[in-house]
């Protein structure tokens, strides 16, 4: 059996003395926390064990002995080394020993209480014991081959360090009888901002979390269920965006200490994405104000809206011709152009009433820019949705036209060959149809039969012009996602301190030689920046439907009706 023992590298130049840990025997190891100097008493040694065992609740117990002989070699050590074994009974004790003139290190075992005692193959494997303390093994995505077995082998290894934190915040200043040799050993490792940070925290988040619960209460009250209220909230993206980030402020001030490792860097990557996210908010709203660009854009916008509207008389203008050299049903033809026609004269009224305020709308819409990016392009979104209102009504007007004359040919289509759609049982069914309903079917049949080309030559352009705000509208919503779901902090983290996320480790050959300990260093292998993104990714308030290119053509064909994009909650048309 080959005995694998974990030895930190901040102890290979500690003082002799004894070795404690934890022992795995179900994988035959021996992690190796800390090493107790002489002299002690091993009533106050064993205490303090079960004083570190009951705070950390993992077993620990002395492995064996530790030697280092930086002088020579007093007589008598190692006998008296290996009279310790007998005094804590530990099966197998380990002796360790370093030589002062010799780089290579000697390692065996003892097992006194064994009927049939035997030398055990010794492989000694030196860890970063900061690194592994710090860092969070996660699991493997592929779990064939036997990775999972290896994931869980090293999971607990990486627990036991990590467990034992109490252990290391005795250092070699407290005035005690134990004297300790680990990673914290000079001193405990701290930051005097960030302990300044976390009592100044305290308050703030209380002060937070009142306004929040303040916040709340204002928006699950009953004025907001009422029609125009509820339907605005529901359909308004800078409304979802507000609740959204509303949903992050509560995680992020709330009392509650995170349990695990994943929650812990969740309340992280949502704090740093909102200081981002409000940084470049602010960043936008400095340019914005900065010479008068604000009046610029509202001097732009009532023109561009007027070519807008200009472009969109001559389309309808070319519909109502002959486009493309097409013969459209001229009756038809006139009295869909004039419609159309008609809620253009009324939107062109509409922004020239509006046109005194724009200039104060806007500037108020860019102090919204100090909430976040997010918001500002949120309700860059809503902006484009109003001012393209007319283009949607157009889109649906044409859509149901489109989707009635569709189903009406169909039904008719079902009646010539003498079948009916059954409404209870959701299926067709055959049924006998008299001469009068036949003859009446034919005369409707072949009457939207000659005016489906002009219904669906209307319904396509206008169908290419509500996908083109789509696609803008789209885009923002994808930026919007980016920015509130990338886990930024882990990102980060994975940049400058890539032991902390470790996907696995690797071993790297020190030095062999027949007739001593194989020495390994265990280094951690950190997590792909795709794994960090995969496992740490931010949910958002944005569900998109995954709907094949089959199932879309399918609905553009039948008219119905596209979104492109639903809040979670919405059910999906």
């Amino acid at each position: 059996m080959v005995l694998k023992v974990f030895f930190p590298s901040c102890c290979s130049s500690a003082d002799s003395g004894i070795l404690i840990g934890r022992w795995l025997p179900q994988q035959g190891s021996a992690v190796v926390l800390a090493v107790v100097h002489f002299p002690f008493i091993p009533l106050q040694v064993k205490q303090y064990l079960g004083d570190v065992q009951r705070v950390a609740k993992v077993s620990l117990s002395v492995l064996g002995s530790w030697s280092n002989s930086k002088q020579e070699k007093e007589e008598g050590l190692s006998e008296f080394l290996e009279d310790l074994g007998t005094i804590f009974s530990h099966e197998p004790w380990i002796q360790i020993s370093k030589e002062r003139d010799s780089k290579f290190w000697s390692c065996s075992t003892l097992q006194k209480h064994s009927s049939s005692p035997k030398e055990e193959e010794v492989i000694l494997v030196y860890y970063d014991q900061r690194k592994v303390m710090l860092s969070h093994l996660h699991p493997p995505l592929d779990t064939a081959d036997g990775r999972a077995e290896d994931a869980s082998r090293l999971s607990a290894i990486f627990d036991t360090v990590a467990r034992s934190r109490v252990l290391f915040l005795t250092d070699r200043y407290d005035e005690g009888p134990i004297k300790l040799t680990h990673w914290q050993s000079e001193g405990v490792e701290a930051s005097i901002i960030v302990e300044l940070l976390k009592q100044a925290s305290v308050p703030a988040c209380m002060l937070l979390t009142f306004l929040l619960s303040l916040v709340s209460g204002l928006c699950r009250s009953r004025v907001l269920k009422f029609w125009p209220l509820s339907f605005l909230w529901s359909k308004l993206s800078t409304c979802e965006q507000l609740g959204h980030r509303l949903q992050h402020l509560q995680v992020i001030s709330s009392n509650k200490k995170a349990e695990t490792q994943t929650q812990l860097m969740r309340k992280a990557n949502i704090f740093v994405s909102l200081l981002t996210d409000v940084a470049l908010g602010i960043l936008l709203m400095s340019w914005l104000y900065r010479k008068n660009r604000i009046g610029h854009l509202a001097d732009t916008l009532i023109p561009v809206a007027d070519h807008v509207a200009e472009e969109l008389q001559d389309l309808l203008q070319w519909l109502m011709g002959a486009p493309a050299g097409l013969k459209m049903n001229r009756a038809l033809d006139q009295v869909l152009g004039r419609f159309f026609l008609y809620h253009i004269h009324l939107w062109i009224s509409y922004i020239h009433l509006l046109s005194p305020f724009i200039e104060m709308i806007l500037w108020y819409v860019g102090l919204s820019a100090c909430l976040g990016l997010t918001v500002a392009l949120c309700i860059l979104s809503d902006i484009i949705a109003l001012l393209t209102f007319h283009i949607y009504c157009f889109y649906v007007y044409g859509a149901r036209l489109y989707c009635l004359k569709i189903y009406g040919l169909s039904s008719l289509w079902r009646l010539f060959r003498g079948k009916k759609w059954n409404v209870l049982r959701q299926r067709v069914d055959s049924c006998s149809y008299d001469l009068d309903q036949l003859f009446i079917g034919t005369l409707l049949f072949t009457i939207l039969l000659f005016l489906l080309p002009t219904t669906a030559l209307y319904y396509l352009v206008f169908t290419l012009l509500r996908l083109l705000v789509v696609i803008v509208q789209g885009l923002i919503h994808l930026l919007v996602d980016l920015i509130d779901s990338l886990p930024l902090y882990s990102l980060i983290l994975r940049l400058c301190r890539s032991y902390r996320l470790a996907a696995g480790v690797k071993f790297r050959v020190l030095e062999q030689q027949d007739g001593k300990p194989l020495r390994l260093l265990m280094q951690i292998n950190p997590l792909s920046y795709g794994a960090v993104v995969q496992t740490y990714r931010l949910p958002t308030y944005s569900c998109y439907p995954k709907d094949s290119w089959a199932s879309l053509c399918k609905k553009l064909f039948l008219g119905e009706l596209i979104y492109p994009w639903k809040h979670k909650g919405e059910k999906q048309d």
